[in-house]
């Protein structure tokens, strides 16, 4: 694969999503999580995805990678970071009004104390009752002021993508996208995307781990785990839902790899694909950039190896997401995402 590129720096093909370091009941040292992050970097993946509301107002990403890059300076330089904010302080509730929207750049800035640069920042979710154009806006004399270095945009449609990039370049588009989440490549947003040249950030490209765990029924999460409320992890069609895994798992098992790897791979496996819309159209997709999460060294090491698959390997997995349509929401109805604007 061709080296690629985010605001002007090279990334690996993989990135690292930060956000189950800080955003738990009960997080990890800091100790542990250092060993974890280096790793990435060490693996290549040197794209990272943070945000102040992962975590509380006390204690979130910004506060980590404060003290990750105080201990080491040298791989500053080294790291493409985007951070996600917009809410109000210590809540995921959006709030894209100019105050706010400074407010929270300002305080991720304050909080990382000169350690790192803010490449890429984006607000989690839009403010339904904050005009596009005013948040956008604000964002974009931000860049004008060096306080970030780009926009991104977060679980937006196709149709919002177009509008923001008019008022200003949009550096990339965070969605969810998995074995589980293929909904970019049907809703317009990839094809959106691919048109405009913005690459696509996949965030949970293991559907909160489905894809690499043994989850077999509600009871097998943790108690406080999120996932226990959501609806996809609810018994009445997990064991639906759990057919896609055991497929995963026949392929993983035939090509000697895992069966994360292989979901990681099929997302990574999207960038410079040719898809047909709803509508007919042939477009060929852009870069798109999982970035799975991990607490471990082991578990990084797992994530980041690349595993190529075959076009016959591709298509596999698609014939079995189109035979097996994932059941069940995302999020719980009062979950912090709203719809997507």
């Amino acid at each position: 694969m061709a080296n690629l590129t985010l605001v002007s720096k090279p990334i690996g093909p993989i990135g690292y999503g930060l956000m189950g370091l800080t955003w738990r009941a009960h997080p990890q040292p800091a100790s542990d999580s250092f060993k974890a992050m280096s790793t990435a970097l060490a693996q290549g993946a040197n794209f990272w995805n943070g945000g102040e509301l992962y975590g509380t107002a006390e204690r979130n990403s910004c506060h980590l990678l404060k003290e990750y890059f105080t201990q080491n300076p040298q791989d500053a330089d080294k790291v493409v970071l985007s951070i996600k904010g917009g809410c109000l302080p210590g809540t995921a509730i959006p709030d894209g009004s100019p105050q706010n929207v400074r407010r929270s750049v300002e305080e991720c800035l304050r909080v990382l104390d000169g350690t790192k640069k803010i490449d890429i920042f984006e607000c989690a979710r839009l403010d339904p009752k904050t005009p596009l154009e005013v948040t956008i806006g604000t964002l974009a004399e931000l860049v004008k002021e060096g306080k970030i270095g780009a926009i991104g945009l977060s679980e937006v449609k196709a149709s919002t993508i177009e509008k923001a990039h008019a008022i200003h370049p949009i550096a990339a588009v965070e969605v969810e996208v998995s074995l589980w989440t293929p909904d970019i490549l049907t809703n317009g947003v990839a094809a959106t995307c691919a048109k405009l040249g913005i690459p696509i950030v996949a965030y949970s490209p293991l559907s909160r781990g489905a894809l690499a765990g043994t989850i077999r029924k509600n009871s097998d999460i943790p108690e406080g785990d999120i996932r226990r409320l959501l609806p996809r992890f609810q018994d009445d069609v997990l064991s639906h839902n759990n057919r896609i895994v055991d497929e995963v798992q026949r392929l993983a098992d035939k090509k000697g790899v895992t069966k994360a790897q292989i979901a990681i791979a099929w997302v990574r496996g999207l960038s410079g694909r040719t898809i047909t819309t709803e509508n007919g159209e042939k477009v060929k997709l852009g870069t798109i950039i999982p970035i799975p999460g991990a607490t471990t060294p082991e578990r990084v090491v797992e994530n980041t190896q690349l595993i190529d698959l075959t076009q016959q390997e591709m298509e596999e997995l698609e014939e079995i997401i189109k035979k097996i349509p994932v059941k069940g929401d995302r999020y719980h109805p009062q979950g912090m995402a709203v719809v997507n604007m």
